[in-house]
């Protein structure tokens, strides 16, 4: 049995953070599937920058978009969502057979909204109300200003996948603001079964610290955030304030490990799948982080309700120096400044093959 089906039995779910035209076309997606237990998938802009600009697979269906006059970003979109909505239908199966737990694909709204509440409440509801797929999150950015539109996107009935989440305060905070959407939905007497994940980003932490600690140290950090968080999120659904939500129908907001690819060569390429298997959670990687666990990973103990050593551990790393808070504060930041870059590359890139193919 693969690593991966194992995996799967323990409870985790695993999805592919890729999608691209040709996936779909040449049954790639439909393989992974059936082949290495993926149960759902997200997107980021640059993955379509480099499909699109480096192949001609989206080609034939640009040029009439064109014609049509749209816009890089609108063209973008009815891309996105037409292999996102190809994708979803692929995981529909898996999305009635668990009853809406799994089988989600992801679209994010633009970065360029991350710090607008309002555009970013009116962009997710228009998406979502577009692609019409029940099984699609629209991705919101967890931050102070994307927090109120997670809320009210949340009550609208839009099903959210929080990203940009780097600490225990960053994944509380969203999990907050997810509860609050669905106590306003109680309270109007709406149904209450709104999905959502909190995406944790994880390896991003290791990265940061990596010439600044000890050797000792290295790579640890990002599975330390991680069981913390997993801390967190299993005191919350014990809770008395979510067991009054799911006395209601509520089901819970599931953590979700982001950023799963090691980038130090010399770590294990599996280390934060095999460091993070826990039961009713999602760890999405890259394909080819994928496939290493299917063919060399070990699916040993899941991780502990408690967070296990992450005390310890993060004590070390603040007796080394860094200041945890502060370094979770930037790298959100960082990070939302990268999504937004890669954004920007992407349109031009639609924008240099519009030129081209027009």
């Amino acid at each position: 049995m693969k690593a991966t089906q194992q995996l799967h039995d323990a409870g985790q779910s695993l999805w592919i953070d890729d999608i691209t035209r040709d996936m779909l076309d040449s049954g790639r997606l439909g393989n992974l599937i059936a082949e290495f237990s993926v149960t759902g998938l997200t997107s980021n802009p640059t993955i379509f920058e480099k499909a699109i600009a480096k192949g001609g697979k989206y080609d034939d269906a640009i040029l009439p978009l064109v014609r049509g006059g749209l816009s890089a970003e609108e063209l973008f979109f009815e891309l996105a969502l037409d292999d996102l909505s190809r994708a979803a239908d692929l995981f529909l199966p898996v999305h009635q057979r668990t009853a809406s737990v799994d089988g989600w694909v992801s679209l994010e709204v633009s970065p360029l909204l991350a710090y607008d509440t309002q555009a970013t409440i009116a962009e997710a509801r228009r998406l979502h109300d577009k692609a019409g797929k029940p099984n699609l999150f629209i991705k919101i950015p967890g931050t102070r200003e994307g927090l109120p539109a997670i809320e009210s996107a949340t009550f609208s009935g839009v099903p959210v996948n929080v990203t940009l989440l780097f600490s225990k305060a960053d994944y509380l905070a969203a999990a907050n603001a997810y509860m609050r959407g669905l106590e306003r939905r109680v309270a109007a007497g709406l149904d209450p079964d709104v999905r959502s994940v909190a995406s944790v980003f994880i390896s991003r932490w290791d990265r940061a610290v990596a010439d600044h600690v000890p050797d000792g140290l290295r790579n640890k950090l990002g599975i330390a955030i991680g069981q913390q968080a997993y801390r967190s999120y299993r005191e919350l659904i014990a809770s008395d304030r979510w067991q009054r939500l799911e006395g209601h129908g509520c089901r819970p907001q599931r953590l979700l490990f982001a950023s799963t690819s090691s980038k130090d060569p010399r770590a294990p390429d599996t280390l934060y799948i095999t460091g993070l298997a826990a039961p009713n959670t999602v760890n999405t990687m890259p394909d080819e982080t994928l496939r290493a666990f299917a063919d060399h990973g070990s699916v040993g103990g899941l991780l502990p309700p408690d967070g296990g050593d992450c005390d310890d551990v993060l004590a070390a790393f603040s007796a080394a120096g860094v200041d945890i808070d502060a370094l979770a504060r930037r790298l959100q930041a960082d990070g939302a400044k990268a999504f937004v870059a890669s954004w920007q590359d992407l349109l031009k890139s639609i924008g240099t093959k519009s030129k081209a193919l027009a």
